[in-house]
């Protein structure tokens, strides 16, 4: 199996800054020079997919070979930084709730703010929650976004981790690398279940709540089958389904008194007749709702501005500042006026036309790389009028942070080393990190929504020494 690079190509191309044989990426590919092997694998690969249902849509989830591979060492780095970030963010959650001027700079819709506003009855707004960043060449991971309403991707992630490790390539590299996946769909249970005791002493059903027709309904179907497994009878509804009377919420002929929310509450709140019965039992506290409406605070995209404008810093305990300024990049709401960068007072609009291939302009609430604008992309004439537009809309601005490629081995019509960028995004389940989604992808985008990327399962390293990333290009979009 050959073609783009070559293996031998892509064998040295990940040698040329590796100072031992040892090396887990020179490793790994090395065991896909033997043809047989990675014919085998690949064919695994595929097979151990369909089995699944491991499709976003009509996609496989996977193309790739080769897993996210990181040492211990990085990776309890990685997790010290996400929970210190998020412990940040949950200060800035707190004095939102107080600050009638400061939440006005999330530009939240009335009925966004009424829910934010009610106690979901448990102490966390977001029992779960994914930082979304980059590890640069430094080996310092910085993070891009925040996913505060209904971080995915966590029941795919475990199933396809079960998927590689029956491939035989694996099985002979865990042979020389002990290495583990840290699972997380058990932790989403278990923090909703926190959740739920918090408020409740019910027996739980779940309902698992979204629009129909998504890609993502292979996902919920396996969240089902695990939910079920462990006791707790679940359902599969639209909110269309849901009904609400004399205190009860029900679907399917069910009485549901937990719902694992993943429609959006800006598209939920956009079809009012069909949202009611929901937001009225969560209003009345009949339901315990995961993760809670007052996640919609901190799942705007502004919730990174107010951690990194200097004029915010006091909400922020010293080393919480210390982990802003490493790990979030310069980020601000895109506005007429002036604000600060590197120390230095500029003027926001002089500054953001002039430093095109340095920013990215985001809506502050999309998701999937909606209207999102990579300044280094587009030619000036288009930059000025997305930031135009930009001005006369709710969004951010936020500086370019450096992404490197590293060689992956990608299953196409056949086997081909491409150099593709990928994405670490740490779980956090009521604070403490268990189990990263990254994707890979040969787009500026890594996003597996937007039609780019190919999600890989993460694999720890016991006794790594280095940060096991080789990287073949220097720099690269956000």
């Amino acid at each position: 199996m050959e073609g783009g690079a070559s293996v031998v190509a892509a064998r040295a191309l990940t040698r040329r800054s590796s100072k031992t044989a040892r090396d887990p990426l020179v490793a790994y590919h090395e065991l896909l020079e033997d043809p047989g092997l990675a014919e085998a694998s690949a064919s695994a690969l595929a097979e151990g997919q369909r089995e699944r249902r491991l499709v976003f849509g009509d996609r496989p989830l996977c193309v790739s070979l080769r897993p996210n591979l990181i040492s211990d060492w990085q990776y309890a780095a990685v997790n010290d930084a996400s929970q210190t970030i998020y412990g940040a963010l949950g200060r800035l959650e707190r004095v939102l709730m107080n600050d009638e001027d400061l939440r006005r700079q999330l530009d939240l819709d009335p009925r966004e703010e009424a829910l934010a506003l009610r106690d979901p009855g448990f102490r966390a707004a977001s029992p779960s929650a994914r930082l979304d960043g980059f590890i640069g060449e430094d080996g310092v991971i910085r993070f891009v976004e925040y996913n505060a309403e209904s971080p995915a991707g966590m029941a795919y992630n475990d199933e396809l981790a079960q998927v590689f490790g029956s491939l035989p390539v694996m099985k002979k590299f865990r042979a020389k690398f002990p290495c583990q996946v840290v699972p997380t769909r058990g932790r989403q249970l278990t923090a909703m279940l926190r959740a739920h005791r918090s408020r409740s002493d019910s027996a739980p059903t779940i309902a698992i709540v979204d629009w129909r027709g998504l890609p993502t309904l292979t996902e919920f179907e396996m969240f089902q089958r695990y939910f079920e497994s462990r006791g707790i009878p679940t359902v599969i509804c639209a909110p269309e389904d849901l009904t609400y009377s004399r205190g009860a919420l029900r679907a399917n002929g069910k009485t549901i008194n937990v719902v694992y929310r993943r429609v959006l509450t800006s598209e939920l709140l956009a079809k009012e007749d069909v949202s009611r019965p929901l937001v009225r039992a969560y209003l009345e506290g009949a339901v315990t709702v995961v993760n809670s409406f007052r996640a919609k605070l901190l799942h705007k995209k502004m919730s990174l501005a107010l951690l990194s404008d200097d004029r915010y810093a006091a909400l922020y305990t010293a080393p919480q500042r210390a982990a802003i300024a490493k790990h979030i990049p310069w980020t601000r709401k895109v506005r007429e006026g002036h604000t600060t960068y590197a120390g230095k007072v500029v003027d926001l609009d002089d500054f953001v036309i002039t430093h095109r291939t340095q920013l990215v302009l985001k809506p502050n609430d999309e998701y999937g790389g909606k209207g999102v604008v990579l300044g280094w992309t587009i030619d000036q004439h288009e930059w000025e009028q997305s930031f135009l537009a930009a001005l006369a809309s709710s969004y951010v601005v936020q500086e370019r942070v450096p992404v490197p490629r590293y060689p992956f081995p990608v299953v196409l019509d056949r086997m081909h080393f491409l150099d593709l960028s990928i994405d670490h995004d740490p779980y956090l389940f009521w604070g403490r990190v268990s189990g990263t989604l990254a994707r890979v992808s040969s787009s500026a985008l890594l996003n597996v929504t937007a039609g780019a990327g190919s999600v890989v399962p993460t694999y720890v390293i016991a006794g790594g020494r280095r940060a096991l990333r080789t990287p073949v290009a220097a720099r690269n979009g956000a």
